[in-house]
């Protein structure tokens, strides 16, 4: 539940900015927004797995290193990208195919790490997928229509949350 809540962080923030841009057909470009990302995000760890299970033999021994390093990795990345002040770049009003297309890939790579890192976990990926795809459905509508409520918060601290959120699974798994 917290890999889904961390990954659909990012679903929140691009949704969160289509939000405060779009006047027009919001219910519509909402949930075509939503879809989207709950549909990227849950497939894109399944394609993980599956270049997972071809070195699975290879890494097996070292499974819980790389649940670690690939966790750690993307948490670093989650927080220096909140850090590094280009939320500008999410300000683009995309609703089309192709757009939506684009978001859903570019915002789901982390999901695709991830999906190597559950494979190594050991966890019920079926379940995990569920999760994350749902998670980032729900978290984009919730970006999307408070948009307009939550100006006064900058989207890098929900990035940085989400951050800490990776970290902290990365230090779990080698437990």
């Amino acid at each position: 539940m917290l890999l889904s809540l961390a990954l659909g962080v990012d679903c929140l923030v691009v949704s969160f900015s289509q939000g405060l841009i779009f006047n027009s057909n919001k219910f519509k470009n909402s949930i075509a927004l939503a879809f989207t990302m709950g549909f990227f995000q849950g497939a894109m760890p399944v394609l993980g797995c599956g270049g997972a299970v071809v070195v699975n033999d290879y890494l097996e021994a070292f499974s819980s290193f790389v649940v670690f390093g690939i966790f750690l990795i993307l948490g670093i990345k989650f927080i220096y990208e909140a850090c590094k002040g280009d939320e500008d770049e999410l300000k683009i009003a995309c609703i089309g195919f192709k757009c939506l297309v684009s978001m859903g890939i570019a915002t789901s790579i982390d999901a695709l790490g991830a999906g190597v890192s559950l494979h190594f976990s050991g966890v019920n990926m079926y379940l995990a997928v569920f999760l994350i795809g749902l998670f980032s459905f729900v978290m984009s509508l919730i970006g999307f229509w408070s948009g307009s409520f939550f100006k006064h918060i900058p989207s890098k601290y929900l990035e940085i949350a989400g951050g800490v959120v990776l970290i902290g699974l990365a230090f779990k798994a080698l437990i």
